[in-house]
């Protein structure tokens, strides 16, 4: 069979399987992502029946989904709704992701593991998915709730942190150590480039918005949308910022407009399509054949990012002065690893700061803990939060 006639058999399986999937979740009240991730490891290349013919083309492609998601989040926050969390980001975040690392330095002691094996395991687990807390924010309607505003700083912190990571941890692994001046060198690379496109957003996105506006053609609008997240975010990609980052960006530079609002609804439709995909790329890097021989390493993973970073974050919330209220629900949106975590654990993988046993733990720990993040979230009060504590405004 033709190679093309193979990936359009392969993505009209993975929709099947997510429609079919998504439906069974839904009867049983349960999460959508539940279900596209199951319809991932139906199709999964390491289970038998019905398998994808080549799943990077679909990690890909699932890229699309976090981009699109990361765009509407962006249009629908505001600058000084950043700024009133900023403590908490700049301080909070850092210490967040340190405490976590150590964690996973310390679990590596006891398991027996070199330390640069542990400390590798640890800035694996640091790093919440996006996708996966923007998506259960969304279905309970508290995007923008204070815990909602935290949890999303806190993991834009993050995926600036995934940067950092990506350089450091192959130098930790070279013989002479780690080259923290290229380390240096790259964000500062990277956030010097990134001004101008800021200025020339700022600039020019208000005057194409308006001129867009005037041909009230909505085909127009659409792709103007596209073009500004998609643009953006490759820019950002170049520079070695993320793609989630960028079309974050990308929608804080269309502003609070009525008009971008209406750009924002007119790209659900695609946004929620590869968002789905997104889950069941995830299900279908699974492997649950290695599940039984790493039994003990799984264990202590999703202890560490269930248990763990729940008591970290709520922690560090707690410091600054919110609520327990607030404190607790950012630390269970924050306690499952995604898409960021693949790409940490790849690097440490080409390395060798850890095993393949320990890398595929590490995906399998990821299905986990989504699933058990989406769980826990069905059972937490919509309630709405506390107000912003005074100390941080």
């Amino acid at each position: 069979m033709a190679e093309h006639s193979l990936i359009f058999r392969d993505i009209a399986m993975v929709f099947t399987a997510a429609l079919v999937c998504g439906l069974v979740a839904w009867r049983l009240r349960q999460p959508l992502i539940l279900g596209y991730v199951l319809a991932g490891l139906i199709l999964s290349p390491f289970t038998p029946g019905l398998r994808v013919h080549d799943v990077h083309t679909f990690e890909t492609m699932a890229e699309i989904g976090v981009i699109l998601l990361m765009f509407s989040v962006g249009i629908e926050f505001s600058i000084p709704d950043l700024l009133r969390v900023k403590w908490v980001a700049l301080a909070g975040a850092p210490l967040g992701i340190l405490l976590s690392i150590a964690l996973g330095a310390a679990a590596g002691m006891l398991m027996g593991w070199p330390l640069l094996q542990g400390i590798a395991v640890g800035s694996i687990v640091c790093v919440a998915s996006t996708m996966v807390m923007m998506r259960l924010l969304m279905d309970r309607g508290e995007l923008l709730s204070e815990s909602g505003r935290v949890m999303i700083t806190l993991t834009l912190v993050e995926d600036l942190a995934v940067i950092i990571l990506t350089v450091l941890l192959p130098g930790l692994a070279a013989s002479d150590g780690a080259n923290y001046s290229q380390v240096a060198c790259k964000i500062t690379k990277a956030l010097l480039l990134l001004v101008p496109v800021v200025l020339a957003g700022w600039k020019l996105v208000p005057r194409l918005l308006a001129r867009i506006e005037k041909t009230c053609n909505d085909e127009i609008s659409l792709l103007l949308a596209l073009t500004i997240c998609l643009a953006v975010a490759a820019i950002t990609e170049a520079i070695g910022l993320s793609l989630a980052l960028g079309a974050f960006l990308a929608g804080l530079l269309l502003g609070s407009s009525d008009f971008a609002h209406k750009l924002a609804k007119q790209t659900l439709p695609i946004r929620d399509a590869f968002v789905a995909l997104f889950f069941v790329t995830v299900g279908m890097l699974i492997d649950p054949r290695t599940w039984l021989a790493s039994w003990r390493i799984l264990a202590l993973l999703v202890g560490i990012i269930v248990i763990g970073k729940f008591v970290i974050w709520t922690g560090v919330v707690r410091v600054f002065a919110y609520s327990w209220k607030t404190a607790i629900k950012v630390g269970m949106g924050l306690t499952q690893i995604g898409e960021f975590s693949f790409v940490l654990a790849q690097v440490a993988q080409h390395s060798r700061l850890i095993s393949p046993e320990i890398y595929n733990a590490t995906l399998a720990a990821s299905l986990v803990t989504i699933l058990a993040n989406a769980t826990i979230f069905k059972f937490v009060p919509r309630h709405g939060d506390a107000e912003m504590p005074a100390a941080i405004l």
